[in-house]
């Protein structure tokens, strides 16, 4: 039998609801989308359930290992899990993995959101003939990484200021973050450094283009991880989507704008799907 992860459902599950799956960013776990999940409307619920899922490693798949640990392994580990055709939305991290699937599982994913994601998230600057890439300095991963070792629980701490920067109400959006992570146990040392790895490395800018799903990215005007100013580069690299950019929003949209990220959603899905 196949190796497949633990998930948790929302909604009345029938052949006629459509599965819309969640995955998590760096660093935290499906905890995250409950206020999300919470607020989802009665017309929703009618046509579409929710799966939440794990990442290996992190919450409730806290003990489940992964060697190596790379996005095709997740994808096919998460693959493995959902039988259902379904719409895969993955934030941050998250959206690299959901890309991942839809590209090489193409036949079980019919729709594709990213949330606060880039298919490069590290900033490149250009030389004589490259055109200089917006995203994280290499300077911040790297501290990240090294701080790991030092103490994992203030790493987290540090990067969920970071994913909070930019929004109007900052400290608010920390301690809601942090209260509904902290659910779970920790992951280890060794998979936080093995997944900020994958954010490090990761260049899906020449695959954009192969998405034939119908396929959404939402931003934040405000996110200081996924700059306003790299938007316009990704759009040009998948003409085919279709986008949303929330004012003053931060690294977590759904957190920041959680009404305005839920109609938003909503609308594209039912236009989408119904």
């Amino acid at each position: 039998m196949a190796e497949t992860l633990h998930i948790s459902t929302y909604g009345t599950v029938t052949q006629h609801s459509t599965p819309l799956v969640l995955i998590h960013g760096w660093g935290l776990n499906s905890a995250v989308w409950q206020p999300f999940i919470d607020q989802l409307s009665d017309e929703f619920y009618a046509k579409f359930h929710v799966v939440t899922v794990d990442l290996p490693g992190f919450g409730i798949n806290h003990n489940k290992h992964l060697q190596p640990y790379s996005l095709a392994n997740i994808a096919k580990l998460i693959n493995n899990t959902i039988a259902q055709p379904a719409i895969y939305l993955g934030w941050s991290l998250g959206g690299l993995i959901a890309t991942e699937i839809a590209l090489a599982h193409s036949d079980k994913v019919i729709g594709l959101i990213t949330v606060a994601s880039s298919p490069r998230f590290v900033e490149e600057t250009p030389n004589n003939t490259d055109i200089a890439w917006q995203g994280i300095k290499s300077r911040l991963l790297n501290a990240f990484h090294q701080q790991l070792q030092v103490d994992t629980k203030k790493t987290i701490s540090g990067f969920l200021k970071v994913q909070a920067m930019g929004s109007p109400h900052l400290r608010n959006d920390i301690k809601q973050i942090s209260q509904l992570v902290m659910q779970h146990q920790m992951p280890t040392k060794e998979t936080l450094d093995e997944s900020l790895r994958l954010l490090a490395s990761s260049d899906y800018r020449h695959k954009l283009n192969e998405v034939k799903q119908p396929f959404l990215r939402l931003y934040g005007s405000s996110d200081s991880l996924v700059p306003k100013s790299v938007i316009k580069q990704i759009s040009d690299l998948a003409k085919q989507s279709d986008q949303h950019i929330f004012a003053q929003a931060s690294h977590a949209p759904f957190i920041s704008h959680l009404n305005d990220f839920n109609k938003v959603l909503t609308a594209w899905l039912l236009k989408q799907f119904y």
